[in-house]
C-alpha cells in the first residue's frame, strides 16, 4: 500500500479556519491522506483572542506555528511580518515535506506561505481564488496566490471564468466550504446565545464587523466613525453586536475605537473572535450583519439574515439579493439599516454553495495527480473564456 499522500494545510485567522475546517476533517477521515496543519497570523495573537486554542479544543494537532512577531499594523509592521512569514515557512516545508500545501483565500500570511512553498517546489491547492475585492489590496494578493498555485476550487462560477482567464488550468468548481461548515454546525438559541455573550440581546440586535479598506482613499477611522454614528442614532433599545477587525494595515485602531464605542454603551459588546458556533448563532439571530466583511456575503444567506455592506471592500464579489449595499455614510448607513429590517428572505439563494464543497474538494485532492505533474504547470492561452 503507499503511503498516505501529505497535505500541508495553512491557516492564518479565525476567518479562513471557518472555511478551511470542513476540509481539513475530511482529510482527517480518510486512510489515503494525511493532514499537517500549520497555524499562523492573528491565532496566535492574545490581542485577536488567541484562536490557536480554538484549534485545538477542536481536537486538531498543530505540527508547526509560525509566530511573524508583526509588531504594530502600519505598512512596515505588516511589510515586515510578511518576509518573516516567508522565512519561516522555508523551515516549515523543508521540515513537514508535504506533497500539497493547502491554502484559502488571499490573507498576506497565506502569500507568505506560498512564496515559500514555490521555492521549495511543492504544490500549492488554493481555495477562493478567482474572487474580486476592489476595495482591499487583498485583491492583489489572491490572484498572485493563483499564479502561484497548482490546484484551483472556485467558490463559484464567475470565480472559475477568471481563473480560467487568467490562464490556469485545474480548475474546480467546488462552492464555498464554509457553507458545509455553516449547515453543519448546531446553533445556540436566543438565551444560550445572550448567556455565552454575558450580553443580554435587545428587541432588535445587529451583528457588526468593519475591516479596514486597505485600498480606500477615506480613512478607515472616518468611515468606522460614520458607522458609529449611524448606529449610535438607532437608540438604547438596539443590540450591537461588534467582532473585532482583522490584523489589515489600520485593524488596531479601529478594534480601539469600537472599544472606545462600547464601554460608553450598555447595549453593545464587542468580541475580538466569536469562534464559529457562536459567530453563526449570532449571525442567525440577528436582524441584520452590518459592516464590510466577507461573511456577509457568504454566510448570511445561507441563514436567512440580511446584510448591510458599507464602502467598497466587498466591489466585485456576486451578491444574494439579500445583501443591501450602501456608502459610507452615517444618513445612508441608517437608510440600509431600516431596509434590512424590511428585507423579504423567502426565496434567497446563495451564489457560494449548496454544502458538498468540502465533498468535491476532498475528491480531486484524493486523486489522482502527482506532486511533479503539478510543479509543472502551463499557462493556458484562450481565446474565449467560458
Amino acid at each position: 500500500m503507499n503511503s498516505p499522500r501529505r497535505i500541508c494545510a495553512v491557516t492564518g485567522s479565525r476567518a479562513d479556519w471557518g472555511l478551511l475546517r470542513p476540509v481539513l476533517d475530511g482529510i482527517r477521515a480518510v486512510d489515503d491522506l494525511e493532514l499537517q496543519l500549520a497555524v499562523t497570523g492573528s491565532h496566535l495573537s492574545p490581542a485577536h483572542g488567541h484562536t490557536v486554542d480554538i484549534i485545538e479544543d477542536q481536537g486538531f494537532s498543530i505540527d508547526a506555528r509560525i509566530d511573524l512577531a508583526q509588531r504594530g499594523d502600519d505598512a512596515r509592521a505588516v511589510t515586515q511580518a510578511l518576509g518573516r512569514g516567508v522565512a519561516a515557512f522555508a523551515d516549515v516545508l523543508q521540515d513537514l515535506d508535504p506533497d500539497l500545501l493547502l491554502v484559502l483565500g488571499d490573507r498576506f500570511e497565506i502569500l507568505a506561505a506560498v512564496q515559500a512553498a514555490l521555492i521549495a517546489r511543492v504544490p500549492v491547492a488554493h481555495i477562493a481564488g478567482g474572487d474580486i475585492t476592489e476595495g482591499a489590496f487583498d485583491d492583489a494578493i489572491r490572484h498572485a496566490i493563483s499564479k502561484m498555485s497548482h490546484l484551483h476550487f472556485a467558490t463559484h462560477a464567475e470565480a472559475a471564468r477568471r481563473l480560467r482567464q487568467m490562464g490556469e488550468a485545474r480548475v474546480h468548481l467546488s462552492g464555498s466550504p464554509g457553507i458545509d461548515q455553516l449547515l453543519a454546525t448546531p446553533r445556540l438559541d436566543r438565551a444560550a446565545l445572550s448567556q455565552s455573550l454575558e450580553f443580554p440581546l435587545r428587541a432588535r440586535n445587529l451583528a457588526i464587523t468593519f475591516h479596514p479598506a486597505t485600498l480606500d482613499d477615506a480613512d478607515p477611522l472616518e468611515q468606522l466613525g460614520a458607522l458609529l454614528a449611524a448606529l449610535d442614532r438607532l437608540g438604547p433599545d438596539t443590540g450591537l453586536v461588534f467582532t473585532g477587525a482583522n490584523s489589515d494595515t489600520g485593524g488596531d485602531r479601529l478594534n480601539a475605537r469600537v472599544k472606545e464605542f462600547v464601554d460608553s454603551r450598555d447595549n453593545a459588546c464587542l468580541h475580538r473572535s466569536l469562534g464559529q458556533q457562536r459567530y453563526y448563532s449570532l449571525v442567525a439571530l440577528a436582524d441584520a450583519v452590518v459592516g464590510n466583511s466577507s461573511s456577509g456575503l457568504y454566510e448570511a444567506p445561507s441563514l436567512g439574515t440580511p446584510t448591510v455592506n458599507i464602502g467598497s471592500r466587498q466591489d466585485g464579489r456576486p451578491r444574494a439579493a439579500s445583501v443591501i449595499d450602501c456608502a459610507a455614510e452615517a444618513d445612508a448607513i441608517v437608510e440600509a439599516i431600516h431596509a434590512a429590517y424590511r428585507r423579504d428572505m423567502a426565496g434567497v439563494e446563495n451564489p457560494y454553495g449548496d454544502g458538498r464543497a468540502s465533498e468535491r474538494i476532498l475528491d480531486v485532492l484524493r486523486g489522482p495527480w502527482s506532486r511533479q505533474a503539478l510543479i509543472h504547470k502551463r499557462f493556458i492561452d484562450r481565446e474565449d473564456t467560458p
